[in-house]
Protein backbone atom coordinates (compact mmCIF):
# COMPACT_ATOMS: atom_id res chain seq x y z
CA UNK A 1 0.00 0.00 0.00
CA UNK A 2 1.10 3.58 -1.04
CA UNK A 3 2.26 5.27 2.30
CA UNK A 4 -0.41 8.09 3.23
CA UNK A 5 1.20 11.35 4.79
CA UNK A 6 -0.64 14.59 5.87
CA UNK A 7 1.10 17.39 5.26
CA UNK A 8 0.38 20.47 7.43
CA UNK A 9 1.07 23.67 6.13
CA UNK A 10 1.53 26.54 8.86
CA UNK A 11 3.54 29.24 6.74
CA UNK A 12 6.66 30.14 7.11
CA UNK A 13 9.91 30.90 4.18
CA UNK A 14 9.18 27.82 2.66
CA UNK A 15 5.70 29.01 0.98
CA UNK A 16 6.49 32.93 1.03
CA UNK A 17 6.41 35.32 -1.75
CA UNK A 18 8.34 38.91 -2.58
CA UNK A 19 5.30 41.72 -2.57
CA UNK A 20 6.32 43.46 -5.82
CA UNK A 21 5.69 46.70 -3.88
CA UNK A 22 7.05 46.43 -0.49
CA UNK A 23 9.99 44.01 -1.15
CA UNK A 24 9.38 41.71 1.95
CA UNK A 25 8.45 38.62 2.07
CA UNK A 26 5.05 37.29 2.83
CA UNK A 27 2.71 34.19 3.46
CA UNK A 28 1.07 32.89 0.82
CA UNK A 29 -0.92 29.63 0.24
CA UNK A 30 -0.53 25.64 -0.28
CA UNK A 31 -1.43 25.32 -3.85
CA UNK A 32 1.33 27.88 -4.92
CA UNK A 33 4.26 25.92 -3.14
CA UNK A 34 3.23 22.37 -4.30
CA UNK A 35 3.31 23.94 -7.63
CA UNK A 36 6.90 24.76 -7.43
CA UNK A 37 7.70 20.79 -5.91
CA UNK A 38 6.53 18.82 -9.07
CA UNK A 39 8.72 15.89 -7.82
CA UNK A 40 6.49 15.46 -5.22
CA UNK A 41 4.04 13.26 -7.66
CA UNK A 42 7.61 10.65 -8.25
CA UNK A 43 7.46 9.63 -4.52
CA UNK A 44 3.87 7.69 -5.61
CA UNK A 45 2.60 8.78 -2.21
CA UNK A 46 -1.00 9.40 -1.17
CA UNK A 47 -0.78 12.79 0.39
CA UNK A 48 -3.45 15.05 1.76
CA UNK A 49 -2.87 18.14 3.37
CA UNK A 50 -4.28 20.95 5.83
CA UNK A 51 -3.43 24.65 5.68
CA UNK A 52 -3.73 26.89 8.61
CA UNK A 53 -6.73 29.17 7.44
CA UNK A 54 -4.30 32.48 7.00
CA UNK A 55 -0.75 31.01 7.13
CA UNK A 56 1.23 33.11 9.15
CA UNK A 57 5.16 33.84 9.40
CA UNK A 58 6.07 31.83 12.49
CA UNK A 59 7.04 34.73 14.37
CA UNK A 60 3.80 35.13 15.31
CA UNK A 61 3.05 31.78 16.32
CA UNK A 62 1.55 31.24 19.76
CA UNK A 63 0.02 28.17 22.08
CA UNK A 64 -3.53 28.77 20.39
CA UNK A 65 -1.85 27.95 16.83
CA UNK A 66 -0.19 25.40 18.38
CA UNK A 67 -3.23 23.64 20.04
CA UNK A 68 -4.81 23.78 16.49
CA UNK A 69 -1.66 21.94 14.85
CA UNK A 70 -1.67 19.44 18.10
CA UNK A 71 -5.34 18.44 17.24
CA UNK A 72 -4.87 18.40 13.46
CA UNK A 73 -2.87 15.52 13.83
CA UNK A 74 -4.43 13.94 16.87
CA UNK A 75 -7.69 13.99 15.22
CA UNK A 76 -5.99 12.31 11.74
CA UNK A 77 -3.48 9.99 14.24
CA UNK A 78 -5.55 6.80 13.18
CA UNK A 79 -5.81 8.12 9.23
CA UNK A 80 -2.03 8.39 8.22
CA UNK A 81 1.53 6.62 8.43
CA UNK A 82 3.73 9.73 8.99
CA UNK A 83 2.71 13.91 9.82
CA UNK A 84 5.13 16.30 7.76
CA UNK A 85 4.46 20.07 9.15
CA UNK A 86 5.56 22.61 7.31
CA UNK A 87 6.36 25.74 9.23
CA UNK A 88 8.89 28.72 9.40
CA UNK A 89 12.35 28.65 11.07
CA UNK A 90 12.38 31.41 14.17
CA UNK A 91 9.65 29.63 16.39
CA UNK A 92 10.17 25.59 14.55
CA UNK A 93 12.32 24.90 17.69
CA UNK A 94 9.73 25.96 20.04
CA UNK A 95 7.00 23.86 18.28
CA UNK A 96 9.09 21.32 17.42
CA UNK A 97 9.07 21.04 21.62
CA UNK A 98 5.44 21.96 22.25
CA UNK A 99 3.96 19.04 20.08
CA UNK A 100 6.85 16.88 22.00
CA UNK A 101 4.88 17.44 25.01
CA UNK A 102 1.28 17.79 23.76
CA UNK A 103 1.78 14.20 21.99
CA UNK A 104 2.98 12.18 23.87
CA UNK A 105 3.59 8.17 23.18
CA UNK A 106 4.11 8.20 19.60
CA UNK A 107 4.12 5.52 17.34
CA UNK A 108 4.42 7.59 14.29
CA UNK A 109 6.88 10.26 12.79
CA UNK A 110 5.89 14.40 13.21
CA UNK A 111 8.49 15.65 11.02
CA UNK A 112 8.53 19.29 11.10
CA UNK A 113 10.86 21.57 8.01
CA UNK A 114 10.56 24.46 6.32
CA UNK A 115 12.90 26.43 4.61
CA UNK A 116 15.83 29.72 4.58
CA UNK A 117 14.83 30.37 0.91
CA UNK A 118 10.98 30.75 -0.48
CA UNK A 119 10.19 28.06 -2.83
CA UNK A 120 10.42 29.46 -5.86
CA UNK A 121 13.60 30.85 -5.63
CA UNK A 122 16.32 29.35 -7.77
CA UNK A 123 18.54 28.14 -4.75
CA UNK A 124 15.94 27.22 -2.53
CA UNK A 125 16.70 24.56 -0.09
CA UNK A 126 12.36 24.51 0.58
CA UNK A 127 12.32 21.32 -2.16
CA UNK A 128 14.52 19.02 -0.93
CA UNK A 129 13.44 19.56 2.92
CA UNK A 130 9.76 18.75 1.66
CA UNK A 131 10.28 15.82 -0.30
CA UNK A 132 13.02 14.46 2.65
CA UNK A 133 10.88 14.83 5.08
CA UNK A 134 8.35 13.28 3.01
CA UNK A 135 10.62 10.36 2.94
CA UNK A 136 11.78 10.05 6.15
CA UNK A 137 7.60 10.78 7.22
CA UNK A 138 6.93 7.31 5.06
CA UNK A 139 9.95 5.04 6.03
CA UNK A 140 9.68 1.81 7.46
CA UNK A 141 12.19 -0.18 9.94
CA UNK A 142 12.79 -3.98 8.94
CA UNK A 143 9.95 -4.99 11.75
CA UNK A 144 7.52 -2.94 9.15
CA UNK A 145 6.52 -0.19 11.81
CA UNK A 146 7.89 3.42 11.02
CA UNK A 147 11.14 4.03 11.58
CA UNK A 148 10.70 7.73 13.11
CA UNK A 149 8.43 7.27 16.10
CA UNK A 150 8.50 11.50 17.94
CA UNK A 151 8.30 14.54 16.64
CA UNK A 152 11.48 15.66 14.74
CA UNK A 153 13.06 18.72 12.86
CA UNK A 154 14.18 17.49 9.55
CA UNK A 155 16.78 20.65 8.08
CA UNK A 156 19.32 20.00 5.31
CA UNK A 157 21.26 16.96 6.01
CA UNK A 158 20.24 16.27 9.43
CA UNK A 159 17.30 14.84 11.29
CA UNK A 160 16.93 16.21 14.75
CA UNK A 161 14.55 15.56 17.96
CA UNK A 162 12.65 18.11 18.19
CA UNK A 163 12.50 18.57 21.76
CA UNK A 164 16.49 18.75 21.81
CA UNK A 165 17.10 21.35 19.21
CA UNK A 166 17.67 25.09 18.62
CA UNK A 167 17.91 27.41 15.98
CA UNK A 168 21.36 27.98 15.48
CA UNK A 169 21.72 29.96 11.93
CA UNK A 170 19.92 32.88 10.69
CA UNK A 171 21.25 32.30 7.00
CA UNK A 172 23.36 28.95 7.17
CA UNK A 173 21.02 26.30 5.23
CA UNK A 174 21.57 23.41 8.51
CA UNK A 175 19.82 26.20 10.24
CA UNK A 176 19.20 23.64 13.14
CA UNK A 177 21.64 21.81 15.69
CA UNK A 178 20.71 19.19 18.97
CA UNK A 179 23.70 20.11 21.15
CA UNK A 180 23.07 17.71 23.86
CA UNK A 181 21.76 15.00 21.76
CA UNK A 182 22.75 12.94 18.62
CA UNK A 183 21.33 13.38 15.26
CA UNK A 184 18.37 11.27 14.60
CA UNK A 185 19.74 10.50 10.94
CA UNK A 186 22.46 11.77 8.18
CA UNK A 187 21.32 12.84 4.65
CA UNK A 188 23.31 12.55 2.22
CA UNK A 189 22.79 9.96 -1.41
CA UNK A 190 20.83 8.42 0.93
CA UNK A 191 19.04 8.27 4.62
CA UNK A 192 21.38 6.68 7.69
CA UNK A 193 19.37 6.80 10.52
CA UNK A 194 21.02 6.50 13.96
CA UNK A 195 18.40 3.32 15.82
CA UNK A 196 20.10 3.86 19.17
CA UNK A 197 19.42 7.70 18.97
CA UNK A 198 15.51 7.15 18.28
CA UNK A 199 12.75 6.96 20.58
CA UNK A 200 11.32 3.09 19.31
CA UNK A 201 10.30 2.03 22.72
CA UNK A 202 8.44 -1.22 22.25
CA UNK A 203 5.41 -0.09 25.22
CA UNK A 204 4.05 3.22 23.85
CA UNK A 205 0.30 4.45 24.36
CA UNK A 206 -0.56 7.78 22.65
CA UNK A 207 -2.09 10.40 24.84
CA UNK A 208 -2.93 13.90 23.71
CA UNK A 209 -2.59 16.75 25.66
CA UNK A 210 -4.38 19.91 24.09
CA UNK A 211 -4.24 22.22 27.20
CA UNK A 212 -1.10 24.77 27.54
CA UNK A 213 -0.79 27.36 30.11
CA UNK A 214 0.69 30.62 29.24
CA UNK A 215 1.93 31.74 32.27
CA UNK A 216 5.28 31.54 32.40
CA UNK A 217 8.39 34.38 31.57
CA UNK A 218 11.97 33.64 31.17
CA UNK A 219 14.94 35.76 33.05
CA UNK A 220 18.44 36.28 31.67
CA UNK A 221 21.15 36.86 33.85
CA UNK A 222 23.82 39.12 32.91
CA UNK A 223 26.46 41.66 34.48
CA UNK A 224 24.52 45.04 36.07
CA UNK A 225 21.31 42.94 36.49
CA UNK A 226 19.87 44.71 39.65
CA UNK A 227 18.26 43.49 42.82
CA UNK A 228 15.23 46.16 42.21
CA UNK A 229 14.85 44.68 37.89
CA UNK A 230 15.01 40.83 39.34
CA UNK A 231 12.62 41.52 42.17
CA UNK A 232 10.17 43.20 39.61
CA UNK A 233 10.24 40.67 36.97
CA UNK A 234 9.81 37.96 39.97
CA UNK A 235 6.37 39.74 40.66
CA UNK A 236 5.09 39.70 37.35
CA UNK A 237 1.37 39.33 38.30
CA UNK A 238 -0.01 36.12 37.11
CA UNK A 239 3.44 34.65 36.38
CA UNK A 240 3.58 30.44 37.72
CA UNK A 241 6.96 29.78 36.13
CA UNK A 242 10.04 31.06 35.42
CA UNK A 243 13.16 29.73 33.25
CA UNK A 244 16.56 30.92 34.86
CA UNK A 245 18.81 31.67 32.29
CA UNK A 246 21.81 30.78 34.07
CA UNK A 247 25.53 31.04 33.72
CA UNK A 248 27.82 27.83 32.65
CA UNK A 249 26.96 25.43 34.26
CA UNK A 250 24.08 26.92 35.92
CA UNK A 251 25.89 29.58 37.83
CA UNK A 252 23.99 33.15 39.37
CA UNK A 253 25.64 35.79 41.29
CA UNK A 254 27.20 34.66 44.92
CA UNK A 255 25.25 38.41 46.48
CA UNK A 256 23.11 37.84 49.30
CA UNK A 257 20.53 39.98 47.38
CA UNK A 258 20.29 37.99 44.42
CA UNK A 259 20.31 34.53 46.31
CA UNK A 260 17.41 35.97 48.81
CA UNK A 261 15.37 36.97 45.91
CA UNK A 262 15.72 33.79 44.56
CA UNK A 263 14.75 31.64 47.22
CA UNK A 264 11.67 34.41 48.46
CA UNK A 265 9.95 33.70 45.24
CA UNK A 266 10.14 29.79 45.86
CA UNK A 267 8.48 30.67 48.86
CA UNK A 268 5.76 32.18 47.69
CA UNK A 269 5.19 29.39 45.63
CA UNK A 270 6.94 30.36 42.17
CA UNK A 271 8.38 27.44 40.07
CA UNK A 272 12.39 28.58 38.49
CA UNK A 273 13.89 26.56 36.28
CA UNK A 274 17.31 26.80 36.06
CA UNK A 275 18.53 26.72 32.46
CA UNK A 276 22.52 27.30 31.05
CA UNK A 277 22.74 30.26 28.59
CA UNK A 278 25.32 27.86 27.13
CA UNK A 279 24.38 25.99 23.27
CA UNK A 280 26.25 23.12 24.96
CA UNK A 281 26.53 21.23 28.36
CA UNK A 282 24.43 20.86 31.69
CA UNK A 283 23.20 22.71 34.83
CA UNK A 284 25.76 21.10 37.72
CA UNK A 285 24.95 22.98 41.00
CA UNK A 286 27.60 21.12 42.86
CA UNK A 287 30.40 22.09 40.52
CA UNK A 288 31.41 25.77 41.68
CA UNK A 289 29.76 28.00 45.30
CA UNK A 290 27.77 30.32 42.74
CA UNK A 291 25.95 27.34 41.46
CA UNK A 292 25.46 25.13 44.95
CA UNK A 293 24.51 28.62 46.60
CA UNK A 294 21.61 29.23 43.86
CA UNK A 295 20.61 25.37 44.36
CA UNK A 296 19.84 25.64 47.83
CA UNK A 297 16.86 27.86 47.31
CA UNK A 298 14.70 25.67 45.74
CA UNK A 299 14.93 26.31 42.32
CA UNK A 300 14.72 23.30 39.77
CA UNK A 301 17.67 21.86 38.02
CA UNK A 302 16.88 21.87 34.18
CA UNK A 303 19.81 20.00 33.49
CA UNK A 304 20.72 19.89 29.57
CA UNK A 305 17.11 21.05 28.28
CA UNK A 306 16.64 23.71 25.53
CA UNK A 307 15.00 27.04 26.60
CA UNK A 308 12.66 26.21 24.23
CA UNK A 309 12.06 22.82 25.74
CA UNK A 310 12.34 24.44 29.37
CA UNK A 311 9.40 27.05 28.52
CA UNK A 312 6.56 24.72 26.58
CA UNK A 313 7.33 21.78 28.80
CA UNK A 314 6.08 24.26 31.87
CA UNK A 315 3.54 25.45 29.94
CA UNK A 316 2.21 21.99 29.19
CA UNK A 317 2.43 21.33 32.98
CA UNK A 318 0.82 23.79 34.20
CA UNK A 319 -2.33 23.20 31.62
CA UNK A 320 -2.61 19.58 33.14
CA UNK A 321 -3.70 21.61 35.90
CA UNK A 322 -0.86 19.43 38.54
CA UNK A 323 0.01 20.85 42.20
CA UNK A 324 3.42 22.51 42.59
CA UNK A 325 4.93 19.67 43.74
CA UNK A 326 3.53 17.56 41.02
CA UNK A 327 4.63 20.20 38.63
CA UNK A 328 8.59 19.88 40.23
CA UNK A 329 8.78 16.36 39.91
CA UNK A 330 7.74 16.09 36.26
CA UNK A 331 10.36 19.04 35.46
CA UNK A 332 13.10 16.87 37.42
CA UNK A 333 12.50 14.00 35.35
CA UNK A 334 12.54 13.62 31.22
CA UNK A 335 9.12 13.36 29.77
CA UNK A 336 9.63 12.75 26.21
CA UNK A 337 13.30 12.37 26.04
CA UNK A 338 14.40 16.28 26.60
CA UNK A 339 17.08 15.97 28.88
CA UNK A 340 19.20 13.76 30.21
CA UNK A 341 20.05 13.47 33.98
CA UNK A 342 23.90 13.34 34.94
CA UNK A 343 24.40 14.92 38.16
CA UNK A 344 22.45 13.96 41.09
Amino acid sequence: MKPRILIIYTGGTIGMIEDPDSRTLRPFDFSHLMENVPKVKMLNYEIDNIQFEQPIDSSDMNPQLWELLARSIADNYDKYDGFVVLHGTDTMAYTASALSFMLQGLTKPVIITGSQLPIGEVRTDGEENLITALQIAAAKADDGLPMVQEVAILFENYLWRGVRSTKRSADHFNAFRSSNYPKLAKIGLGIAFDIDALDRRKTKKFKFYPELDPSVMCIDLFPGLTESTLRHLLNTPGIKGVVLRTYGAGNGPTAKWFIDAISDACRRGLIIVNVTQCLNGSVNTKRYLAGDLLSGTGIVSGNDITFEAAITKMMHLFGRKLTRSEVIKKLEKPLVGEMTITHS
